[in-house]
């Protein structure tokens, strides 16, 4: 479902002419190609829509990291091209959880592993990203779960 509707805002955003649009889901489908043909050996032709989103996810993260060192290096012009690129991929992405969900995310995800102190963070982030793959960023959702544990 998402490839269709990778290629769906490509094809509008060309007839657009919207060229940040076109830019971001091109890169996004040839990280999604790269994954694919990563896959391969695996026997796996294509990647399920889970580790779609999990591409997603770190695509964002990267641009995140990027914000910061151009704003460290007096570049605000590449950082507002770098927040466009979030938001578009956002737009393919299924709706946040907000702070009250992801903590009762991470309560429900440390009584199902039986987690008690910080040593099982690795359980419940695995627990986590299974069910909730592309709905939370677990960069964050890491120091949450750390901070429950701790």
């Amino acid at each position: 479902m998402l490839r269709s509707r990778l290629s769906e805002a490509l094809k509008d955003s060309l007839r657009a002419r919207t060229e940040r649009v076109t830019g971001t889901v091109r890169l996004m489908l040839a990280a999604l190609k790269d994954r694919d043909i990563a896959a391969r050996p695996k026997g796996i032709a294509a990647i399920p829509d889970d580790e779609i989103l999990q591409l997603f996810n770190s695509m964002i993260k990267q641009r995140r990291e990027s914000i910061v060192l151009y704003q460290q290096g007096n570049r605000p012009e590449l950082a507002k091209q770098e927040q466009d690129e979030i938001e578009i991929i956002q737009s393919f992405m299924p709706e946040q959880m907000d702070d009250a969900e992801v903590a009762a995310a991470v309560k429900a995800a440390i009584e199902k592993a039986g987690a008690a102190t910080v040593k099982d963070t690795g359980k419940v982030m695995a627990i986590l990203k299974e069910q909730y793959a592309g709905r939370m960023d677990f960069s964050r959702v890491s120091g949450v779960v750390k901070q429950s544990l701790g």
